[in-house]
């Protein structure tokens, strides 16, 4: 029998068990999905932890690539053999073998690996709603971005260079810095020893920034306001620190008509046609080579726990992905 991770109830990583699971019959808009690597992302603490409730006992995992081994009676998008790889859907991407719908499912280019793909898919889709919707990049534009070395950091430092914008960073350590800087990040600031928004005024001759993204939250928060320019954009779109407090609106237009978004990927490709050209924009650069996907850590499948303990404490660089 195949395995899974699953949660039977919210808590630290030692919640994550193990187990035996059944496959039942697929439904007719559903393909099974034998995987080959597994994403693991902040999101899948969130749901552990409760913080993003799930219904129990639950799968996890949100992001993963694979094989098709069989697609349900009134699939026509995809066939048995198909490379595929996904973001969203129900979790449950920590497992060896699974049935899904097939609406999250795109197919894969020959040219992305599997690991490659199970760790571009959730970061790489959110490097592309946060640079090209949510706030549309422009060549001349400097952004901020927090946890530069992270996995998003990383794609978003790349494709924002690729775009002609100059790119500011947070890091905590030089090793994330040198890091950062080699993959687009003209101004790597580390924050254990500088402070960030002193040094953004600096970089910017005290103008601030158009848009600062924020993944880290409450810790962040009202420092990227401060890095903003009049009628700037502050999109925070994690959580690392903790939530954001309840914000008094007064303080956006203290700080000059600020704008505030809180976006996630579900909604931008919430629709099948925006998902496909969100997707195809990612694989477009990324086999180009504008954007390398950085998979720096691996572990089997079955210690997701330890996977989740690193990332949540920044012992991470780059993308994990778990191997079953």
């Amino acid at each position: 029998m195949p395995h899974a991770i699953r949660i039977h109830q919210t808590g630290g990583p030692e919640v994550l068990r193990w187990e035996e699971v059944t496959l039942p019959d697929l439904q007719p808009n559903e393909a099974r999905v034998r995987h080959e690597a597994v994403g693991v992302n902040f999101i899948d603490i969130y749901h552990r932890s409760g913080l993003y409730p799930l219904p129990l006992p639950s799968g996890i995992g949100m992001e993963g690539a694979g094989v098709v081994e069989a697609v349900g009676s009134a699939v026509t998008e995809l066939k048995p053999g198909d490379r595929v790889a996904y973001a969203g859907g129900p979790a449950g991407a920590y497992a060896e073998v699974r049935n899904m719908p097939v609406a999250p499912l795109v197919k894969l280019p020959d040219a992305i690996d599997f690991k490659t793909g199970a760790a571009m898919m959730l970061q790489g889709m959110t490097a592309q709603y946060l640079l090209r919707r949510t706030y549309k990049v422009q060549p001349g534009d400097t952004i901020l971005i927090h946890a530069a070395a992270g996995g998003v950091g990383l794609l978003v430092c790349q494709w924002a260079r690729a775009l002609g914008a100059t790119v500011i960073g947070t890091v905590s350590s030089d090793e994330k810095a040198a890091l950062a800087k080699a993959h687009g990040c003209d101004h790597p600031i580390v924050y254990t020893r500088e402070n960030f928004v002193e040094r953004v005024k600096a970089i910017t001759g005290g103008a601030g920034v158009p848009v600062v993204y924020d993944s880290i939250g409450k810790d962040t928060f009202q420092g990227s306001l401060d890095c903003l320019r009049p009628m700037g954009l502050m999109v925070t779109f994690g959580n690392a620190s903790g939530p954001v407090p309840p914000v008094d609106t007064l303080e956006l237009s203290r700080r000059g008509s600020l704008f505030l978004t809180r976006p996630t990927l579900f909604t931008y490709i919430a629709k099948r046609q925006d998902l496909l050209d969100i997707s195809a924009d990612l694989f477009d650069v990324v086999v180009a080579g504008k954007v390398k996907v950085e998979v720096n850590q691996t572990y089997p499948l079955k210690d997701a726990a330890r996977a989740q303990e690193d990332l949540a404490a920044r012992r991470t660089t780059g993308s994990t992905v778990l191997l079953p």
